[in-house]
C-alpha cells in the first residue's frame, strides 16, 4: 500500500473565551490539518496548531514545510514506515509542530491499516483520562470566577496561567486557592515570565501561606536551565519543564542536572508520537514523571495525544489536554469522547477522529 497523496486543510473553530497567556492572547483556532492518502483510499489524519512564540512555526511555514517534505515521502509504501518517518524529520531542521502532524497522520494510518486503534498499535490499554483545565490569566475576580465554572462542570484539577506581574501572580494565586474547596488542585504556569530570584520569592511567599500547587510550570525563559536548578534547589514546589523542552537531549541534560522535577510533553515541541514515546521512556529511567500537554490543537491532535498518553500510561500520569473543551464547537467527526474533563478512547482503529472532506 503506497502513499498516493498529501494535502492540507485549514480547520478553524470559535473559543468560548479568549485563551490568555503571559505569551500570548487567542479568540479563535486556527489550525492545519496533513491528510495522508493511501493508493486504496484510505486516509491518516494529522494535525498542527502554530505557536510562533513557542516553536516559531506559523500557519504559512507549517504549510511550507509539508509541501516541501511531501515529494520525498509520495509513492513510498507504507510498510517502509522508519524510512518514511527518517525522511519525515531529516530533511529539515526544526519545524517541529509540522512534522508531528505528518507523524500522527501517517501513525493514524498504520493502525487503520493494522485494524487496532492507535493506543492499542502502541501497547496501551487505558482509555479514560481525566484532564485539567486552563483558567487564563486576567483580572482576579474574572480569574475566579472562572475556576468556579471549571469546578461546577466536574474539573478538579485546574492549571492557572499567570506571569504578568509577580507580586500581582502572588495575590491572584492566593485568592483563587482561598476561593476553592481544598480538594481542587492548582497547577501554575507562568510560561517563561519570571526570573529564577523572582521564582523563588514567589513560592516562598505562597509556600508560607501552605498553598504548595502541584507543580509550576517553565517559571524562567526556556534556555534558563540553571535557573531552573536554582529554584528546585530552594522551593518545595514541584518544577515541571515545557518550553525548556523540545529533545531527549534537553531533557536528559536537565534531568543529570537534577534541575526540575517534571516533564511536560507536547507532540508539537517532539516533532510527534515516535520522539514522545522516547521521552516518556527516558522519564521513566530517571524517575521521573511526566505530563502530556497541548497547545491549541483540535480533536485530531488531542486525540494523538492521548493514545500517547495510554501507551505509556506509567509514566505520563498528569494529563493536560483540554483544548478540545476550550472550543465553542468543532468541525470534526470522532469516535473519542470528549466530556469536558473526561476523554474516553474508542476502540476503532486508528487515532478516532477525522477531518470530514
Amino acid at each position: 500500500m503506497k502513499i498516493k497523496n498529501i494535502y492540507t486543510k485549514r480547520l478553524k473553530a470559535p473559543l468560548k473565551s479568549p485563551f490568555v497567556t503571559a505569551l500570548r492572547h487567542v479568540d479563535m483556532l486556527e489550525d492545519i490539518v496533513v491528510v495522508i492518502e493511501c493508493n486504496n483510499g484510505r486516509c491518516g489524519y494529522g494535525e498542527a496548531a502554530p505557536t510562533p512564540q513557542i516553536t516559531g512555526e506559523t500557519l504559512g511555514s507549517i504549510i511550507a514545510t509539508i509541501e516541501y517534505i511531501k515529494p520525498h515521502i509520495l509513492d513510498k509504501d507504507l510498510e517502509d514506515f522508519d524510512n518514511i518517518l527518517n525522511n519525515i524529520h531529516n530533511l529539515i531542521l526544526n519545524n517541529t509542530t509540522a512534522k508531528s502532524a505528518l507523524e500522527i497522520a501517517l501513525y493514524d494510518l498504520k493502525s487503520k491499516v493494522l485494524n487496532l486503534p492507535l493506543y492499542r498499535m502502541l501497547g496501551g490499554k487505558s482509555t479514560l483520562f481525566t484532564t485539567d483545565i486552563t483558567i487564563s490569566l486576567g483580572e482576579i475576580d474574572r480569574m475566579i470566577e472562572d475556576a468556579h465554572n471549571a469546578v461546577a462542570l466536574g474539573y478538579d484539577t485546574l492549571k492557572i496561567k499567570i506571569g504578568d506581574s509577580p507580586q500581582k501572580d502572588i495575590i491572584r494565586i492566593k485568592a483563587i486557592h482561598d476561593a476553592l474547596d481544598s480538594h481542587i488542585k492548582l497547577r501554575l504556569d507562568a510560561n517563561q515570565s519570571w526570573t529564577a530570584k523572582e521564582s523563588v520569592t514567589l513560592l516562598h511567599a505562597l509556600e508560607r501561606e501552605d498553598i504548595i500547587a502541584e507543580f509550576i510550570e517553565q517559571p524562567v525563559a526556556a534556555d534558563d536551565f540553571t535557573g531552573l536548578k536554582y529554584i528546585k534547589e530552594r522551593v518545595q514546589t514541584p518544577i515541571l519543564a515545557d518550553e525548556s523542552i523540545f529533545s531527549l537531549d534537553d531533557a536528559r541534560k536537565l534531568l543529570e542536572m537534577q534541575a526540575i522535577d517534571y516533564i511536560n510533553i507536547k507532540l508539537a515541541k517532539t516533532a510527534g508520537i515516535t520522539q514522545a514515546l522516547k521521552l516518556a521512556d527516558l522519564a521513566k529511567a530517571y524517575h521521573s514523571k511526566c505530563m502530556i500537554g497541548c497547545m491549541l490543537e483540535g480533536p485530531i491532535g488531542i486525540a494523538a495525544a492521548v493514545h500517547v498518553a495510554s501507551a505509556k500510561a506509567d509514566s505520563i500520569t498528569m494529563i493536560d489536554l483540554d483544548a478540545v473543551a476550550l472550543l465553542a464547537h468543532h468541525p470534526v467527526d470522532t469516535e473519542i469522547l470528549f466530556d469536558e474533563s473526561k476523554i474516553v478512547l474508542a476502540p476503532t482503529p486508528g487515532i478516532g477522529a477525522r477531518y470530514p472532506l
